[in-house]
């Protein structure tokens, strides 16, 4: 990335882009761990700082793949990881945010990635059975121990963001946020702006869906997760693919990919956002790091909504039990 290409996290100092790694390990088909770490290391040599993981994808895997791709590069890294989905593939959703299980993962994500500290240390799901200033006290207490620089929250509401702001500041907010993806737009993201919390937009790009490449999940791997979203199901794939298809046309009459175009709408957003689009393979990386240098005017940004509005993005972005983990 070229100069003047770094945002802030609340006091925290970041590429402009990061890169989300969760697809390198988990959701999206077979793991391919030599291509992985080619994509990572390209991404540091173009000036990615932010590398977003979680103790969940693979289950370990994916912090350690990190782990070791960074290694001896460390200074050029802000490493950002989650913890709070304590179940096991094929097990029922289990998110914990006791104070004594915070410590526990803090441990196992350092040991895994290989590092003496987190420079931010997200909780992946509010637990609704734990009080927000137990967890974010327990995480408070990481940083007073030096083992995390800033603290994160991951799909959390407007009042628990509030709560957790009262015991130890947050540095981000970590939620989904794309042109098929809006919902913190109402009350989140003010809420955030009010306090000075940064913005992490993941899955910038709808899981792919906003690049225009995927017409269908025929060609998706048998586990890869898109297979059970409902934006992908059989009706709502062909109404959300009407969505693609206004898109492609903005995208080529200014000579960019559709891809691209969703991603710089996201960059757009505002100064405190820093988008996490993931990829395994390094011509995608560049593709959307690309994104940065395209400028949308007024009446482009008004286009883009005309083309893409919320309201007619056919199917929610998660099944209805995914659903109750968010927002909480």
């Amino acid at each position: 990335m070229t100069e003047n290409r770094t945002r802030r996290l609340g006091t925290l100092e970041v590429s402009a882009q990061g890169l989300g790694c969760m697809g390198m390990s988990h959701g999206y088909g077979a793991a391919d761990d030599a291509q992985s770490v080619a994509t990572l290391h390209r991404a540091l040599d173009l000036g990615v700082t932010l590398l977003d993981t979680a103790d969940f994808y693979g289950f370990g895997h994916n912090e350690e793949l990190i782990g070791r791709a960074v290694a001896g590069r460390r200074e050029e890294v802000v490493l950002a990881t989650k913890f709070g989905f304590a179940n096991r593939l094929g097990e029922p959703t289990l998110i914990r945010g006791d104070a004594a299980y915070v410590r526990q993962a803090c441990e196992a994500s350092l040991r895994r990635l290989g590092v003496d500290h987190i420079d931010l240390y997200y909780q992946h799901r509010v637990d609704p059975r734990v009080p927000i200033e137990e967890t974010v006290g327990a995480m408070a207490e990481l940083v007073r121990a030096g083992l995390v620089r800033h603290l994160g929250l991951s799909e959390a509401g407007a009042e628990t963001i509030r709560r957790a702001q009262a015991v130890h500041p947050i540095s981000a907010l970590q939620s989904e946020w794309s042109l098929w993806t809006r919902d913190l737009e109402e009350g989140v993201a003010p809420v955030c702006r009010e306090l000075g919390i940064g913005l992490v937009p993941f899955s910038p790009l709808g899981r792919g869906f906003l690049t225009g490449k995927y017409r269908s999940v025929e060609g998706l791997a048998e586990n890869d997760v898109r297979r059970s979203q409902p934006r992908f199901a059989d009706g709502n794939l062909e109404r959300n693919l009407a969505i693609v298809a206004a898109l492609d046309e903005l995208a080529a009459a200014k000579g960019v990919t559709t891809g691209q175009l969703a991603l710089a709408w996201v960059q757009h957003r505002g100064a405190d956002v820093v988008p996490i689009p993931g990829t395994r393979r390094e011509r995608y990386l560049e593709e959307n790091l690309a994104a940065l240098d395209i400028v949308l005017s007024e009446e482009d940004l008004s286009a883009i909504d005309a083309a893409a509005p919320a309201a007619d993005v056919a199917g929610t972005r998660y099944d209805a039990t995914s659903l109750t983990f968010v927002n909480g």
